[in-house]
């Protein structure tokens, strides 16, 4: 064993069984080697500070979002008619293989994070998954233009598509999931990426942090706006290839301005896989089973500013999930394995394990307003493709309507950052307005509203059919109510939860918490597809035709919008409960704060 030092050598010690407990501030200190001491001085912060990022690097991130989101709606707002008139699906598979491909797209982001937090970096990752992007539209262009659309202008609803062969099928497939997986392990880097050209320990970057998670979700539906207008009119009128070659154009010039920016961003370098960081917490604590752990000033912690994990600043205690300070409850044995982490960890370390659990029943109550969310790509279509379409001679694609949700956020967006955070700061005494889990909560209610006005002009499309006719007379514009509260709420719920997820996460896995916005939508996707198994086979029993049938106007689809209304009000009330036991993480920022004054000083001498 190594030598130690004499000063306060008596050990406290709380015999619990076999083990002995060793209090932090009584322990020996073991001698630091010259190895050790070098490894200390080699420990660098994650970030690389010089006079890059700020604005102008958030700019040129924003714009990549915009066009990046332009490319890959230019293909998911419409697919839902691709497949039924294309190639020839009914409305339920048509509306779950849309859900299973957006739940691809969106869990796809937890591999991006994973990627972006442990090895690759934020800006690696961003580049690799825009290639694979622009790869997937390629393909998306080619197997529409030599396979599908025969004869040319097939699938306008009118001109019926050739059955499209096995061969054209199966590359159509691998084309939109080399897209769903692009794009979705992209989208988390990206958001994480923006935020990282601000310094969280100065007042107003925090603060220019805190909109660009705004002007990001405003850049995505602003880009969505063209793929949603002009971008569907091409496609409902059979151009299919031209509306994805646009969308190819876009994500191509989105990925080139993102490589050009390069030199003006600031990095955040990768903090190493946090999924053994976690695993040594719980099996650390299960080895400690009979341990009773110390009290929290006397948990093992390395002295000074630094952090066990690289590049991550230090987290300070929190009373939730006591049975895990074992891990950091030091005993006689580890004495003799102070350099094995899966017997003791750091505070630190025990801390990011808490917060992920934590942050897990917040993330789980997000899933049902990711299945009201869903409903605008699939069965909001299809509704608005057996109503009224017309305005003069002119059709409008019952996709555009869409652009009323986007326009909903950019309204509610601004009205949002320059009224109601001011309003409500004055209010409330918190300069950001309303608290992340206070507009999650209002975003659920919102969505809930969506599905209750969805439901009613159900009631009246049906009311409005005119038999032996396809179509009810009923206009298309009685979907706008439905439309903007869906925006609305988006600007509560999306936008709180990028702030949310993204700020509680610790720094070694930032990118993870922004994946978790992706993850809620991902799985509200494939929980609305097995929602719509379940209804259709119970309501099909005994030659039904059930809620949701290839004919609508024989279905009761607004007993479906009814029922995720109440699925979702059952959600609030859980929610409200979680959101008032969740406790915030408390980061040491006493690292930042030193680096400020010391550049502040490079400064003032220069």
């Amino acid at each position: 064993m190594d030598s130690f030092s004499s000063t306060k050598v008596v050990l406290k010690k709380q015999v619990t069984g076999e083990s002995s407990v060793i209090s932090r501030e009584n322990v020996a200190v073991k001698r630091i080697g010259a190895e050790e001491e070098q490894e200390i001085a080699n420990r660098k912060p994650s970030l690389i500070w010089k006079r890059t990022g700020g604005w102008t690097a958030a700019s040129i991130l924003l714009a990549n979002q915009c066009l990046a989101t332009l490319a890959f709606f230019g293909v998911g707002v419409n697919l839902v008619l691709f497949l039924t008139r294309v190639l020839g699906q009914s409305n339920a598979d048509a509306a779950n293989n849309v859900s299973k491909w957006t739940g691809t797209v969106y869990l796809c982001s937890l591999v991006g994070a994973f990627l972006s937090d442990s090895y690759w970096g934020r800006y690696l990752t961003c580049a690799i998954f825009q290639l694979i992007f622009v790869s997937g539209l390629v393909l998306v262009s080619v197997s529409s233009w030599f396979f599908l659309i025969k004869p040319d202008g097939c699938g306008d609803g009118k001109l019926t598509c050739v059955p499209a062969t096995s061969m054209g099928q199966v590359v159509f497939y691998l084309a939109i999931y080399l897209v769903a997986f692009g794009y979705g392990g992209h989208q988390p880097s990206i958001a994480t990426f923006g935020a990282d050209q601000f310094d969280e320990s100065k007042p107003k970057e925090r603060n220019s942090k805190a909109a660009f998670f705004c002007y990001f979700y405003f850049a995505l539906n602003f880009g969505s706006l063209f793929s949603n207008t002009l971008l569907v009119y091409f496609e409902d009128h059979g151009r299919w290839t031209l509306g994805f070659l646009l969308s190819l154009g876009s994500a191509v010039i989105a990925l080139v301005s993102f490589l050009f920016g390069a030199p003006g961003y600031k990095y955040v370098k990768p903090c190493g896989n946090p999924l053994p960081r976690v695993a040594q917490v719980f099996v650390a604590a299960a080895r400690k089973w009979d341990v009773i752990p110390v009290k929290a000033d006397e948990l093992y912690e390395l002295e000074g500013p630094e952090s066990a994990i690289k590049g991550s600043r230090k987290i300070f205690h929190s009373e939730e999930f006591e049975f895990l300070d074992k891990a950091a409850t030091m005993t006689e044995d580890d004495l003799s394995h102070q350099k094995n982490p899966w017997r003791l960890c750091t505070i630190t370390q025990v801390e990011e394990a808490k917060c992920v659990l934590k942050m897990l029943p917040i993330w789980l109550c997000t899933i049902i307003y990711s299945v009201v969310f869903t409903q605008m790509a699939s069965l909001f279509v299809e509704q608005g493709d057996v109503m009224n379409s017309y305005i003069g001679k002119f059709h409008l694609p019952a996709a555009s309507m869409s652009a009323f949700d986007i326009c909903s956020v950019l309204v509610c967006t601004g009205i949002y950052r320059q009224i109601l955070v001011p309003l409500a700061g004055r209010l409330s005494g918190n300069p950001k307005g309303l608290t992340e889990l206070q507009r999650m909560g209002i975003g659920l209610v919102i969505g809930m509203l969506a599905m209750l006005a969805a439901g009613a002009t159900e009631i009246e499309r049906l009311k409005n059919v005119i038999e032996g006719h396809k179509v009810s007379s009923l206009s298309i514009f009685w979907q706008i109510p439905q439309y903007v509260l869906v925006g609305a709420s988006e600007v509560f719920m999306y936008i709180g939860q990028l702030e949310f997820f993204n700020g509680q996460a610790p720094d070694g896995i930032k990118s993870f918490g922004s994946s978790l916005c992706m993850a809620s939508i991902s799985l509200g996707n494939y929980a609305s597809s097995m929602l719509v198994n379940m209804v259709m086979k119970i309501t099909t029993k005994g030659d039904k035709p059930g809620w949701i049938p290839d004919d609508l106007n024989t279905g009761h689809m607004d007993r479906f919008y009814f029922l995720i209304a109440v699925l979702t009000a059952f959600d609030f009330v859980i929610y409200l409960f979680c959101a008032k036991w969740y406790k915030p993480i408390n980061i040491d920022d006493s690292q930042g704060i030193e680096m400020e004054k010391q550049e502040n000083d490079v400064l003032a001498k220069v």
